[in-house]
């Protein structure tokens, strides 16, 4: 079942599945109670591109929070809650857009009924989120270990369960650190279900490894139409999971929009703060809601002629640097003013010249 199959599911005033736009996903890692830090921290995602913020609620101090802190952000909440049921009543009641649950931790039939009424009543969409990490023992038996396909009927399972229960408006997350695994598993859930699926790799790890198997994992699944959400789970800063989920969902040319910036690798003839200007750059540009790319080049002899598939560019010289236009040298600057020199440009650029 791919994207344009999937049904379709409002969460607050968005909507996925069917075909929409894949949206990206990321977690605060504050104090849900601590209403300031979190709003905060949202804000900081929301700039940087996250369109649904998931919060943990562990404790009903932490369910409370979430009114509040939905009169301070514009974008669906979704409340994560791990055991108790009568924290994703009180999150529901307190505004959540939508719940994850795992419906096997949840304390019981008659709890997880309890739960659905009140998600029925509001017409809150549930996650059924199953992670490969606790797979029932009867299952890891089933299938001698911990498998894709035990992951899958793990999760249908549970759907079962909650539409025997007479709802049906739920997304489906099944995740694993093993990405083989992982993508598998997606594979086999997409041809089982119509529900949308949010897509991820649990556990992956920190900036480097976390990106690599993010993006080998959601690219796999993505490219062959399977998602509708997704996270980069990473082991940092969040709003690093929301610049790579970007990169992802454009180099798969499923989202356009964004600067994209193109560099060079340094060399012997580098003799600038390469590594350093192309950070600055790539940080700066995310402000800019332009469809175009930005080359930054370590030299000035092949420099030029590297950029010329890029709108804009700079390249370094000594003690000073170039502003290149599709391959055509502009001006020549102060190695100090290239950043500004290109902010400038941005600020100002004709959306004619894309």
């Amino acid at each position: 079942m791919t994207r344009e199959h999937t049904r379709v599911i409002s969460i607050g005033d968005k909507v996925i599945g069917g075909g929409n736009p894949i949206l990206i996903q990321s977690m605060t890692n504050t104090r849900t109670e601590d209403v300031a830090a979190t709003v905060a921290q949202i804000h900081n995602l929301e700039k940087a591109g996250c369109e649904i913020i998931r919060c943990t609620v562990p404790t009903l101090e932490a369910a409370q929070a979430i009114r509040e802190i939905k009169k301070q952000i514009s974008i669906p909440l979704v409340a994560d809650i791990h055991f108790d049921y009568k924290m994703a009543i009180a999150a529901m009641e307190n505004g959540a857009d939508k719940i994850r649950i795992n419906p096997g931790n949840i304390g019981g039939a008659d709890k997880l009924a309890a739960v659905v009424k009140v998600a029925k009543e509001r017409n809150i969409p549930i996650r059924v989120g199953v992670n490969s990490g606790s797979l029932e023992k009867e299952l890891v038996e089933k299938y001698h270990g911990v498998t894709a396909e035990g992951i899958v009927e793990s999760a249908l399972d549970k759907v079962h369960i909650i539409e025997d229960m007479g709802y049906e408006n739920m997304v489906i997350s099944i995740k694993s650190s093993d990405v083989l695994m992982c993508v598998k598993a997606h594979e086999i859930l997409s041809q089982k279900t119509d529900y949308p699926l949010h897509v991820g790799i649990t556990e992956s790890g920190t900036i480097i490894s976390g990106n690599i198997k993010s993006s080998i994992g959601l690219s796999l699944i993505l490219h062959q139409g399977i998602g509708d959400t997704i996270r980069v789970s990473l082991t940092g800063d969040p709003v690093e999971e929301i610049k790579s989920a970007k990169l992802i969902l454009r180099t798969l040319g499923l989202r356009k929009g964004g600067i994209e910036v193109v560099s060079c690798p340094t060399c012997g003839r580098t003799k600038i703060d390469l590594i350093g200007l192309a950070n600055q750059v790539e940080n700066m540009t995310a402000e800019f809601p332009l469809d175009i790319k930005v080359a930054v080049m370590g030299c000035a002899v092949n420099g030029p002629g590297e950029a010329k598939e890029a709108n804009i560019g700079i390249a370094g010289g000594i003690g000073e640097g170039l502003l290149i236009k599709k391959g055509e040298i502009i001006k020549k600057v102060p190695e100090d003013q290239l950043l500004s020199v290109l902010r400038e440009e941005l600020e100002h650029w004709d959306k004619q010249e894309v």
